[in-house]
């Protein structure tokens, strides 16, 4: 199954070349993913109508329950076939929706392929933590679908509502997720297998999860981002909000309804709210004129629908709910690519417009209306089964009592026959506005499309027919889903016929009662216009956020006043006043040793006496030199305690911000602004001590408050064991807490980059071109185009600006810096080094040239883009961390590679040096990055401003 998604995964990163070479024919490879998935599960079949569940597990990360665990039940079976049959299918699609000269083309691909991917991930885990991985990375490839053309307002509004909305109700579940799992599993097989009992946290985690599943399904009060979405292109909506994305929260309430069903709260979340929000959506369907709108205020009306069925709790209703799961992402997905291939063929989707388009449409029109009257429930498509289903599970439960107490269950079925009455009325509105032909409108304009167009909404809508005339051979593999609830009696075998019942009654009913809706619409439109909205998400939603960007923007004007040392007394004065004091009012210290040799004493003393100094110094460069003398005092004291990789990355670190600082204070004063007598001076010297004081009191509280053996105890027997490597370093940054590495370094290349960005956008992603460099530029010493030398950016340099002893010892020591940086990056597994040492001494290699010929030399050095070493160091670490799982291992594991090569001898290659070197590259662009932003492009700067007097004189 991981195996599955990795193909998911390596197709979303092909995609954009894919694009490059086949333009929009690139979907049909595309869609051999999806298709790899459904074809697998078709294979499956067998096992899942046996009950029997196939599984894999990957270790992940034990310590914390966090194994990448698949299972593949009846429910996740379904789905699944719909994840990927569906995208499939639409994939097929989007090769005729999109124009080949689409310039968003290669991002729609890949994220859409990842979404696919992800909600394929999102069934088949049998974990909650993975689970919840997967839901939100399904939240964020929907907000880039859904704002698929950043240039409209529209799309980045619906887009920043969904994921809003979506995002709280995932925050919202993981709160459930994390108190499920501390107080009994992560696991969710193993908790469906032996449910804990109704305590106060577990139907508190019960009823967060439901609003994380509600707010995805887009329930009241969550409806509104649905219909806001339809933004979207059209194939998003097809399969966002049809097939995938909203059957995420019908997934979840399905899950866990076998166990919860009972639970407090969970009938009034689940039934109650679907049943209304099935009523809110097909009225609000019945007034819309855009046929796509039309089709989402029915696609909320319907997963209401879904929901409250699969909320009941009983057999019966758990059979109705996977059938309606079923035929309600072919019927939808069906009706929503028709809407695309309408408005492409006429140019609208307004119902009003729309005239005769059925008769010269008819391959899409035959399928559309198989899909429409699925969803109305007519015999015999799929949704009349399901439908069916439903009434039967509430009916039942009406007479029983059970599981809706009271007066409630009837009320239940009421109003699911109204539901079903509104959904009538708004599919005979949607197929009269799409097809008929209007009365004293000519007939619209429409151009035929490609055959391969209507492909996938025809295999779709003959799906909803065979589903329904084969109800009784889909039987056998849903109804184990059915198997695992213990209310109410085992629910007949789906068929098209159960003889003259009250539900069939009630779906007649409902059927005359649509019709009648629709025959009357305009009295019907007349009677909404003069009723107001009772349930108005949107602008609830829309005042809310005007409440929100009105108090950030009144607390922003009264704390951020634009002063720097006001926002660091503000944190200063936190620190201090809650873990500072904390630590001081600790009732005892730890003994404390203050040397164990008179050289740490001596180091001590240094780095004591230059931080005295940099209070009193008034230049800047000498307080920033000071300063760094306190950095390579603490290198000194790691070696002198054993450390000596600890002390090289703080040597080479403490350079570089030295570097960073010297590059700054070219555009600041010289020398501080001085006031001695002021209270502020004293103000800040008190405050001083009391940082000072706190960091040293919770120092040393922190070190004696561990009172079991650390783990770090076992790194070096591990180091070598399992990381074939000596130095514990090392093998602990690319092989033990690996993860924490990979995560540290995308922080590091999204911080950098950013800053680096904000810093001088014009030199982020620019390379200068010393061919082109006049001399005149800076008044340089010589043709800048000869290039006779190396080291020849110098000549664009004034004489006076030029250092022959500098550019000799650039000359000698520069490529001696790149292979002591290689060195360190291959020896660092078991000598001291590795790839951020090594890349911070080939970044520093690269700030010598810059300093020896300025900042065209700087691009002769490396002349590439920094965004794109940094991008590739990230690619190369992410691609090594998961090449592990092609060969059946886990990710980030690790392997030796022993052999013998002539001459060079006995060779052991270790497979996380290839992390090592994604590391390595981070480190290299992001000091690029550095040095042409604070280097290029304050040099940059003063050249036109010299240039400015200059050419205004002339």
């Amino acid at each position: 199954m991981a195996q599955l998604l990795l193909v998911h995964l390596l197709a979303a990163a092909l995609a954009p070349v894919l694009v490059k070479v086949l333009r929009n024919r690139a979907f049909l490879v595309l869609a051999l993913a999806p298709l790899t998935g459904f074809v697998w599960l078709l294979t499956q079949s067998g096992a899942v109508r046996d009950g029997s569940q196939p599984e894999q597990r990957i270790a992940w990360v034990p310590g914390l329950g966090l194994d990448l665990d698949f299972r593949l039940t009846t429910l996740s079976w379904l789905l699944g076939l719909l994840v990927t049959g569906v995208g499939a299918l639409v994939l097929l699609y989007c090769r005729w929706y999109f124009s080949a000269d689409d310039p968003t083309l290669w991002r729609f691909t890949s994220v859409f392929t990842a979404f696919a991917g992800a909600m394929f991930g999102l069934v088949l885990t049998d974990n909650f933590l993975v689970l919840y991985v997967f839901w939100e990375l399904t939240t964020v490839f929907s907000y880039l679908l859904i704002g698929h053309n950043p240039a409209s307002s529209t799309n980045r509004r619906a887009a920043m509502q969904a994921l809003m909305v979506t995002t709280l109700g995932g925050l919202a579940m993981l709160i459930g997720i994390i108190a499920l799992g501390v107080h009994h599993t992560y696991s969710i097989s193993g908790l469906l297998a032996d449910p804990p009992a109704l305590d106060a946290v577990t139907v508190a985690a019960v009823v967060l999860l439901l609003v994380g599943a509600l707010s995805k399904s887009a329930l009241v009060p969550f409806h509104f981002w649905l219909p806001g979405a339809m933004a979207a292109p059209t194939p998003v909506s097809a399969y966002l909000h049809a097939a995938a994305m909203v059957k995420a929260g019908i997934y979840l309430v399905a899950l866990l309804a076998p166990v919860f069903a009972g639970a407090p709260a969970w009938h009034a979340l689940t039934t109650g709210l679907g049943l209304f929000t099935m009523l809110v959506g097909g009225w609000r369907a019945l007034r819309q004129h855009d046929i796509k709108l039309l089709l989402a205020y029915g696609t909320v009306s319907q997963l209401g629908f879904i929901v409250a069925v699969a909320g009941l709790g009983t057999r019966a209703s758990a059979l109705a709910a996977i059938t309606l799961v079923l035929g309600h992402g072919l019927f939808k997905s069906t009706l929503f690519l028709t809407v695309g291939v309408i408005d492409k063929a006429t140019g609208t989707r307004d119902l009003r417009e729309l005239s005769g388009v059925g008769r010269r449409l008819l391959p899409v029109a035959v399928p559309a209306c198989l899909a429409a009257l699925s969803m109305a429930g007519v015999a015999p498509l799929a949704g009349f089964v399901s439908k069916e289903g439903a009434l039967e599970a509430l009916w039942s439960g009406a007479r029983e009592g059970e599981p809706l107490p009271g007066a409630w269950g009837w009320v239940a079925l009421v109003t699911m026959v109204l539901g079903s009455a509104l959904t009538a009325a708004y599919t005979a509105r949607f197929v009269w506005g799409a097809f008929a032909r209007k009365p004293g409108r000519p007939d619209s304009k429409v151009k035929a499309p490609h055959p391969g167009f209507v492909a996938a909404p025809l295999l779709l809508g003959v799906a909803s027919l065979l589903v329904g005339l084969l109800a009784p051979l889909v039987s056998p593999y849903v109804m184990p889903y059915a198997d695992e609830f213990t209310v109410g009696e085992q629910p007949d075998s789906l068929s098209l016929w159960h003889g003259l019942t009250v539900p069939l009654v009630l779906s007649l009913l409902s059927l005359v009662v649509g019709a009648v809706l629709f025959v009357g619409r305009d009295r019907v439109a007349r009677a909404q216009s003069g009723v107001p909205a009772i349930v108005d998400g949107e602008r609830g939603y829309a005042r809310v956020m005007r409440w929100v960007d009105r108090g950030a923007v009144e607390t922003t004007a009264v704390t951020q006043r634009g002063s720097l040392p006001i926002y660091l007394t503000g944190i200063l004065l936190v620190f201090v006043a809650l873990p500072g004091l904390a630590a001081v009012t600790r009732g005892s210290m730890p003994t404390v040793r203050l040397w164990d040799t008179p050289a740490q004493a001596a180091v001590g003393a240094v780095i004591v006496a230059a931080c005295a100094t940099v209070l009193v110094t008034r230049r800047r460069l000498t307080a920033v030199m000071l300063v760094s003398v306190t950095g390579y005092g603490i290198s000194v004291l790691f070696i002198l305690h054993g450390a000596p990789d600890l002390a090289i990355t703080q040597m080479l670190v403490e350079t570089v911000g030295l570097v960073v600082f010297v590059l700054t204070l070219r555009r600041l004063p010289s020398k501080f602004t001085r006031h001695p007598d002021s209270p502020a001076r004293t103000w800040r010297i008190a405050l001083g001590l009391a940082v000072g004081t706190s960091v040293a009191a919770i120092a040393l509280v922190a070190s004696g408050a561990r009172n079991v053996a650390p783990v770090s105890t076992d790194f070096p027997t591990e180091a070598y064991a399992f990381g074939h490597g000596q130095n514990i370093v090392n093998v602990t940054l690319v092989d033990i807490r690996a993860w924490d590495t990979l995560g540290e370094v995308s922080v590091l290349v999204a911080a950098a980059t950013g800053i680096a960005s904000l810093i001088f956008v014009r030199t982020r992603n620019t390379r200068l071109s010393l061919a082109s460099a006049k001399v005149a530029d800076a008044g340089g010493s010589g043709s800048a185009s000869a290039r006779g030398t190396w080291l020849h950016g110098g000549r664009t340099l004034r004489k006076e600006k030029r250092s022959v002893i500098f550019e000799v010892v650039t000359r000698l020591i520069f490529h001696i810096m790149l292979a002591a940086s290689i060195f360190l990056l291959f020896s660092g597994h078991n000598q001291p080094g590795g790839g951020f040492a090594g890349g911070l001494v080939a970044g520093l290699a690269l700030v010598v040239r810059y300093l020896a010929g300025g900042r065209y030399e700087l691009d002769e050095a490396l002349p590439v883009d920094a965004g794109l070493v940094v991008g590739v160091g990230l690619l190369v670490a992410v691609l090594s961390a998961v090449a592990p799982l092609a060969f059946g291992g886990t990710v980030l594991q690790t392997t030796s590679l022993d052999f013998s090569m002539p001459v060079w001898g006995e060779v052991h290659i270790v497979t996380s040096v290839l992390f090592d070197i994604g590391v390595y590259l981070i480190v290299v662009g992001m000091m690029l990055d550095i040095v042409r932003s604070l280097g290029t492009g304050i040099d940059r700067q003063i050249a036109d401003e010299q240039r400015q007097p200059q050419e205004a004189d002339a």
